[in-house]
């Protein structure tokens, strides 16, 4: 933090209380054109406001940097949460003044934020503020600007503290620790679920065991029998690590906004805390996201790193105004991704229509993966059919609204008819509504 050089002139500011007693001694002056005994008065009170005057500037311009704010925040701030910011004043004058604080947010904010108050000499003040952002990308804070008055109140001065700085806001990696807990097993077994450990064919291989009726030929292991003299086989556990894929939508129907929002960013926010819990879970975590045009994979692992991949990865991320290309999706991910996946498709069907135009493309990714897509409800025509209708015209919305409902009700009942799994959720609930699929799916043992 630097406090910027002015000159005198541009760091005081005349208060309202000195206009006012200056005008009050234009009003004598008068009344003395009417009552000549005044006049001494008069001039008896401008000499004395004058000296008042030069006492309140020598207080306050006597020290060149009397009063400074350093500014803390994060390097990284979370998108969508609340971030805590800290100003600390410092009072080097040997005697209380009152301050007015001026922060210059980032205009992505649209505001500036105002604080006032009283501190004594010597003495160092923290102040607290929350800000929410609610778009990704470089925010800039701009000068803390500090007007500060002595106990006369007839000048003030201002402190202009050089406290410019970028901040990255990223998805919400706050979600991350309040959701983390449960992704822990415990959590699956106090609700009633338990480990099985299931033998099957995957590459995954266990150890060598004496065969036993009712075990497969297939895995008989020659070099084995031939050592030990007796019939051997190789026992295989099923694949405990998974390929998991956030797959996103960004095309124009993920612009839609809720409470400051975009379904894009619900969806980046939901995929970050999926994709930490998955890794804890043992599983690999990718992100694909598509447009019109491509897709852009980021190969999925359980490295430590990953998760650092996945934030930088949804950081850049925007939506477009074209409707996505589902076909060349399933191309890519059909030459991609060489073993079975669950991909969990973020996106948003408003009508049967749009679903009906991206269903065979679906089908022919579920034919080799297992696919979950999680589509929003829009809750503000769910609060609309729920008001009583009172007129005509309100009857008509009401009903157009009820349809809209109904529709994404029917795209759940269709989706299901060619085996595709569907998550429909509020925007507000859809991190934990996808953490608790995703715990459902790891319990049924469908990936």
């Amino acid at each position: 933090m630097q406090i910027s050089k002015n000159n005198f002139f541009l760091q005081l500011f005349f208060s309202t209380r000195l206009y006012m007693l200056f005008g009050a001694n234009v009003l004598l002056f008068v009344l003395a054109y009417f009552f000549p005994v005044l006049l001494t008065v008069a001039i008896f009170c401008v000499f004395a406001l004058l000296l008042v005057l030069l006492v309140d500037l020598a207080l306050l311009m006597f020290k060149p940097k009397a009063c400074s704010v350093n500014r803390k925040v994060s390097q990284r701030l979370s998108n969508g949460d609340d971030n805590k910011v800290v100003l600390t004043l410092r009072n080097e004058y040997g005697f209380a003044v009152s301050y007015l604080i001026i922060e210059e947010l980032p205009v992505q904010l649209q505001k500036d934020l105002e604080f006032k108050g009283k501190i004594a000499g010597g003495k160092t003040e923290e102040i607290e503020y929350i800000i929410r952002p609610v778009e990704r990308g470089v925010y800039n804070f701009g000068n803390t600007n500090i007007f500060v008055q002595s106990a006369l109140g007839l000048v003030t001065r201002r402190f202009i503290c050089e406290n410019n700085q970028d901040v990255k806001v990223y998805p919400s990696f706050l979600q991350l620790r309040q959701y983390e807990l449960i992704g822990h097993q415990q959590f699956l077994n106090e609700s009633g679920s338990h480990i099985r450990k299931v033998t099957g064919h995957s590459v995954e291989f266990d150890h060598i065991k004496p065969y036993t009726k009712g075990d497969d030929v297939r895995t008989l292991n020659w070099k084995a029998t031939a050592r030990t003299g007796n019939l051997m086989v190789n026992n295989y556990l099923e694949e405990k690590s998974q390929q998991v894929y956030s797959v996103i939508d960004k095309g124009r129907n993920m612009k839609m906004p809720f409470n400051g929002l975009s379904l894009l960013d619900y969806a980046i926010n939901a995929s970050l805390v999926f994709s930490n819990i998955a890794v804890a879970k043992g599983d690999k975590a990718g992100i694909v996201t598509f447009t019109e045009s491509s897709a852009s994979i980021l190969s999925a692992s359980n490295k430590k790193v990953q998760m650092s991949k996945i934030l930088e990865t949804l950081y850049a991320q925007e939506t477009q105004w074209q409707e996505s290309d589902y076909e060349s999706l399933s191309v890519q991910l059909r030459s991609h991704l060489s073993t079975r996946s669950l991909l969990m498709l973020y996106t948003n069907f408003e009508s049967m229509t749009s679903l009906q135009r991206q269903l065979p493309y679906l089908r022919r990714l579920a034919r080799y993966h297992l696919v979950l897509v999680i589509f929003f409800e829009n809750t503000e025509l769910k609060k609309l059919t729920a008001d009583r209708a009172a007129t005509i015209e309100e009857v008509y919305k009401q009903t157009i609204a009820q349809k809209f409902v109904y529709d994404k009700k029917l795209m759940v009942k269709e989706l299901s008819r060619y085996g595709i799994l569907s998550l429909l959720s509020a925007p507000e609930q859809l991190t934990v509504n996808v953490v608790n699929k995703y715990l459902e799916l790891k319990s049924r043992m469908l990936i």
